[in-house]
């Protein structure tokens, strides 16, 4: 990682830095015609994110579990941009149920769908299996996000396809894939509860938001299809998403102090990857700060990629 990139906010070759914001690296970009879905746009940085494309013109559909939250998100952006188009449909990830339930209503809407941005995540939560009876960190960031990605895709294609306009994916990882599980994934103990720790799991389902992303690029290319897969990391934010681990949070805050953004820098990257012109037809890499960035021996493991589709593909099928 670049660390002194991150912590100087120097600009790297984008010319963007971790000191962009989201309305800094999107400024001039017309968004009007394009609609986008944001899973966790309910608060932090996918709030942030939502406004943002909102103030850029785009139909932005915000996947959230807390639907009043999101509304009030929603009011907060009407109120400076009375001309934004949002809609919100109910999405707990950890749920497949809920995860197909937002997927048959937005394609009710009969709406075009351009860029998909699987932001939501849970982080360091205590062990716990969802009612799919899948580890929560692995379900929510990322089965949750494989299976919803999956049932949009061709919606996705055949709109690259009528309209000419690449489609994007973008999925939140995170630097804590650095820190995983030894192999990258634990396949065969994925909720083995003995062997738990929650903090590699988590590093585990971010290895694994890169690997979907760069596996999903790979397969995308080879269709032919005008549909590109990113993952980013938006660096270390200040919300509320560590708030099951507090004092490591804490201790890891005072120990990093000059690396954490604000929620405007946090929500950077993923705008950046999402709407930047620069970044057409780039698929399958890694971006931090609004660059790309190297990642781990496991990240850019295609063997390993393939059998994580394999294995999630056996998790959704199975339900």
């Amino acid at each position: 990682m670049g660390y002194f990139r991150e912590a100087t906010g120097i600009p790297g070759p984008s010319g963007f830095g971790s000191a962009s914001t989201a309305e800094q690296v999107t400024e001039g970009i017309d968004a009007s015609g394009l609609t986008v879905i944001i899973t966790g746009g309910s608060s932090g940085i996918g709030a942030e994110t939502a406004r943002v494309m909102a103030l850029r013109g785009a139909h932005v559909i915000i996947g959230a579990r807390n639907t009043e939250a999101a509304e009030s998100v929603k009011q907060s952006i009407l109120q400076n941009t009375p001309s934004a188009r949002i809609d919100i449909i109910h999405l707990e990830l950890s749920s497949q149920k809920s995860v197909r339930d937002f997927s048959d209503r937005f394609i009710s809407m009969n709406l075009p769908l351009n860029i998909l941005i699987n932001n939501a995540g849970v982080m360091y939560c205590p062990f716990k299996l969802s009612e799919d009876g899948i580890e929560m960190q692995f379900a929510t960031n990322h089965i949750g996000h494989f299976l919803l990605t999956n049932l949009l895709l061709p919606t996705i294609k055949s709109t690259a396809e009528k309209t000419g306009i690449e489609g994007r994916i973008v999925n939140l990882s995170s630097a804590a894939h650095l820190t995983t599980y030894r192999g990258g994934i634990r396949f065969n103990k994925i909720n083995d509860k003995a062997a738990y720790n929650d903090k590699l799991a988590y590093g585990q389902s971010k290895l694994a938001n890169i690997l979907h992303a760069n596996e999903l690029a790979r397969r995308l290319r080879e269709e032919g299809a005008n549909v590109t897969a990113n993952s980013v990391h938006p660096g270390l934010i200040k919300t509320n998403l560590g708030r099951h681990s507090t004092i490591f949070v804490a201790v890891l805050r005072a120990t990093t102090c000059v690396l954490w953004k604000s929620i405007p820098q946090g929500a950077a990257t993923t705008c950046y990857v999402a709407l930047h012109p620069s970044v057409k037809g780039i698929s399958g890499k890694y971006f931090a700060d609004c660059n790309i960035e190297k990642t781990t021996a496991n990240g850019l493991n295609e063997t390993l990629a393939r059998k994580l589709w394999e294995y999630s593909e056996t998790l959704i099928k199975s339900i």
